[in-house]
């Protein structure tokens, strides 16, 4: 079963969430419902990135490498640049 690296926006404040999951819908619903420790104080969020790897430990390396960027024009590009394909 896959996992995905996903990042979330506030919609509030655009601040973003990096993450990782097998179920990105049910990780989203936690997030939005403040079942999630470090997102609950600025909900609502959406899901705007999503990528698929092949096993947990592609997944929480990729995340660990977008998190490392501490950059938001980073993210911001990585965002971007998924919608055109």
């Amino acid at each position: 079963m896959p996992f995905y690296v996903y990042i979330l926006e506030n919609d509030r404040d655009g601040t973003y969430y990096i993450g990782s999951t097998r179920d990105i819908g049910e990780r989203l619903a936690r997030h939005n419902e403040g079942r999630s420790r470090y997102t609950k104080s600025k909900v609502p969020w959406k899901l705007i990135f999503a990528e698929e790897h092949p096993d947990r430990s592609s997944a929480l390396k990729r995340e660990r490498e977008i998190k490392s960027k501490k950059d938001r024009s980073y993210i911001e590009t990585l965002v971007r640049t998924s919608r055109r394909a």
